[in-house]
């Protein structure tokens, strides 16, 4: 029901209860009128047929009969009976001192005339009138009835009435403008409260609504201020996708060239180790041991560099997976032999959790491992202080379940979405392609990572990934 209906429907019941409660009143009025006049139409004639029978008795009148009969007809506005012959002689009374007094019949005046010299009661609503009737029996007129009574004045019937509805009046008038300011505060809070939405809006606060409890035009604004609010969001967060798009491009750019640029030494000092291996072939058999060593796990790293300098250059570009079946444990064993003697320095122990029968995974053998490293390590990082990680597996409806689980500093909540975008990072050094680089890998697998963190409790990283894709 819109606003404009609401309002009409309003001043159209204020109007039928003003109606029906001036009628109502009047009705009351007239019902009033009439039966005071009933009542003492009633006792007139009662009164009549009692002169009549005195004026025509022929016996001596009961002069206790009028003043009997006053009793009741008090109680109708009677207040006092003569009944005068033709001779002016009041032959019987309400009032027994009044018999047998005279009244000059040329004063009598016929009708109903305002008393005059005498006062009400003590009821102001209530004026003293003298109803002369003449008694005519046939053709002769055997005498007069004076009849005092006691009316309502129909002037201050009719101001009373007026004034009861004057006052119904104003009652339905006061309470209609009540109505209406009850309305008026319970439509403008609600637009009150979209102006201080609107001031945080063009404030650049994107995140504020408005609830809607109506379906009037207050309804639709607040609708239709939630659906620009959301195409303002949704704008805003195509120009921060449009501006980051734009930065990364220019730093894959810039990176790309880095990159290239890095590649050249890493393969001079790959080749410069194996011209190394090959001059210590002459030397003790136990140092030639342990220069080996050295020198496989520099290759190693080199070998590993250059393969994040290749996905460096390669993160805009798809993945070439080389998939081949191998043991995961393995896999495991090989990253943590090249992480020793980083994780002993940061004190940071692994734990491993992986069943002898977990089928052989399917997968990219350099890119898993690539994954493993980053998992690892930035577990280590997350426990300055050293610490456990527990790196665990199972295998389950034809999926693999790999998890990672650190009890390090944990990840902030309003961080968690943003761990694996590109170049985001809380640590000094690091560029945040890391967990980027490791969700992609993960993704062209056909799996997924999901991630549990507290503030101060940990991290726990679990790759869920199908057998055969």
């Amino acid at each position: 029901m819109n606003l404009n209906t609401k309002l009409v429907i309003i001043m159209l019941t204020l109007l039928a209860l003003t109606m029906l409660t001036l009628f109502t009143l009047n009705q009351m009025s007239q019902t009033k009128l009439v039966s005071e006049i009933q009542d003492s139409s009633t006792a007139i004639s009662e009164i009549l047929q009692k002169s009549v029978e005195d004026l025509t008795s022929e016996t001596e009148v009961e002069t206790s009969r009028l003043a009997e009969y006053l009793i009741e007809a008090r109680k109708k506005g009677v207040n006092e009976i003569n009944i005068i012959n033709t001779e002016g002689e009041i032959i019987d009374s309400s009032d027994p001192d009044k018999i047998g007094k005279k009244r000059e019949l040329k004063k009598l005046e016929k009708g109903l005339k305002p008393a005059t010299g005498k006062k009400g009661t003590a009821l102001s609503s209530l004026k003293p009138y003298n109803l002369v009737v003449p008694v005519i029996v046939g053709d002769e007129q055997l005498g007069y009835v004076e009849i005092n009574l006691l009316l309502d004045n129909i002037s201050e019937i009719q101001h009373d009435n007026f004034v009861r509805r004057f006052i119904a009046t104003g009652v339905i008038f006061a309470f209609g403008i009540i109505l209406i300011l009850f309305l008026a505060r319970h439509y403008t809070n609600p637009i009150q409260m979209l102006v201080l939405k609107v001031r945080k809006v063009a404030g650049g606060d994107l995140s504020v609504t408005v609830p809607i409890e109506s379906k009037d035009e207050i309804g639709e604004l607040a609708v239709s201020f939630n659906e620009m609010v959301e195409q303002l969001r949704q704008r805003k967060d195509l120009e921060e996708r449009l501006h980051e798009a734009e930065h990364l491009s220019r730093v894959g750019q810039l990176a790309a060239g880095i990159a290239h640029e890095i590649r050249n030494p890493l393969n001079y000092i790959s080749l410069a180790i194996d011209h190394l291996k090959n001059e210590m072939k002459n030397s003790s058999p136990e140092k030639r041991v342990d220069i080996e060593k050295i020198a496989d796990t520099i290759k190693e790293e080199v070998r590993k560099a250059n393969y994040m300098v290749l996905n460096f250059m390669n993160y805009g570009r798809p993945l070439k997976l080389r998939r081949s079946e191998g043991s995961y444990r393995d896999l495991v064993d090989r990253a943590l032999t090249v992480l020793k003697d980083k994780l002993e320095e940061q004190k940071v122990t692994v734990t491993l959790d992986i069943p002898s029968e977990l089928p052989p995974l399917n997968c990219d053998q350099e890119l898993m491992r690539n994954c493993l490293f980053n998992f690892i390590t930035n577990g280590a990082q997350s426990m300055p202080d050293g610490g456990e990680i527990t790196v665990s597996a199972s295998f389950a409806d034809e999926v693999f379940r790999l998890s990672f689980t650190d009890r390090g500093r944990g990840i902030a909540p309003e961080d968690l979405e943003k761990i694996f975008q590109p170049y985001f990072t809380t640590k000094e050094a690091g560029i945040g392609l890391g967990l980027a680089i490791t969700e992609r890998i993960i993704r062209e697998h056909g799996g997924e990572i999901l991630v549990a963190s507290q503030p101060g409790e940990g991290t726990a990283f679990t790759v869920i990934m199908p057998k055969e894709v």
